[in-house]
């Protein structure tokens, strides 16, 4: 099973691997809990690089992009169990337990939570739930088990409230910077548009304004022109980095870099 499968539709997910490693971009729309069952990985964004291994719990904040990396253990297999902590669940538990913030939450936007005896038998008490493929997790089951995960949470490090429970609109952040920042993750448009607190048309009329193109134009000239110093300064193979630079396959990367620069990638340097 390489695709998570769903046990709770929309909310909690199963992958499982065995002996492939695997690295993928990832957008998140939603807060999210990684449970690592067995085998590690790495989360990648532009500001932070954390990895867990068996038995560790990731939270990820929403409206961010990274890149997942996905190791099996030796000789061994890669399991996850993953939480979508989506904003109309959260507000529903925010209004049934009557839960308020107190500010804005100021800590990392990504962090391992700490290991306690609680917090261990609450996630181990999933995996049974997942390796059954969904059929004995019920919607109410399923919200039970999120309910009981925040709770749980919450005792151990109170000041994710302000993380979990914010719900106060997004402000536009710095386009220019998140975009200089962020050009090689290969997302549509409509999602940068989102990341940035902007509807698509809003979106479009900031990116002109900040970079005298349209953002699609850019896009493929900001990523060309960092394939080229990376293969003729860094010495780096084309086949090693057409996909971090957010192109879909070789060949459209090496048709887009002739028509620019004159020249297959393969005859830089």
């Amino acid at each position: 099973m390489e695709s998570p499968a769903e046990i709770l539709p929309g909310v909690i997910f199963y992958s499982y691997l065995s002996s492939k490693r695997k690295e993928k971009a990832c957008v998140w729309n939603h807060h999210t809990l990684i449970l690592q069952v067995s085998g590690h990985m790495h989360l990648e964004t532009t500001q932070q690089n954390i990895s867990i291994t068996a038995g560790e719990v990731l939270l990820i904040h929403k409206n961010q992009l990274g890149t997942l990396t996905k190791t099996p253990e030796t000789n061994g297999h890669y399991e996850t169990i993953v939480i979508s902590l989506q904003e109309n669940l959260m507000r529903q538990i925010a209004f049934e337990e009557k839960l308020e913030v107190s500010g804005k939450y100021s800590g990392p936007l990504n962090l391992c939570l700490p290991n306690n005896i609680y917090l261990t038998g609450y996630f181990q008490s999933i995996i049974p739930y997942a390796r059954s493929a969904g059929r004995e997790m019920t919607d109410e089951m399923g919200l039970l088990k999120v309910k009981e995960g925040l709770k749980l949470i919450l005792i151990a490090v109170p000041a994710l409230r302000n993380f979990f429970f914010d719900f106060s609109e997004n402000y536009k952040i710095d386009l220019e910077k998140f975009m200089l920042h962020n050009f090689h993750f290969n997302v549509p448009i409509e999602k940068f548009a989102q990341l940035t607190g902007r509807s698509l048309s809003g979106y479009k009329r900031d990116f002109q304004r900040a970079f005298g193109m349209p953002p699609r134009k850019w896009l493929q000239d900001k990523r060309l022109n960092e394939a080229w110093y990376l293969i003729e300064k860094k010495k780096k193979k084309p086949t090693t980095i057409y996909l971090d630079l957010g192109f879909e396959s070789l060949s459209h990367f090496s048709t887009a870099f002739k028509k620019k620069f004159g020249k297959a990638p393969t005859l830089v340097g």
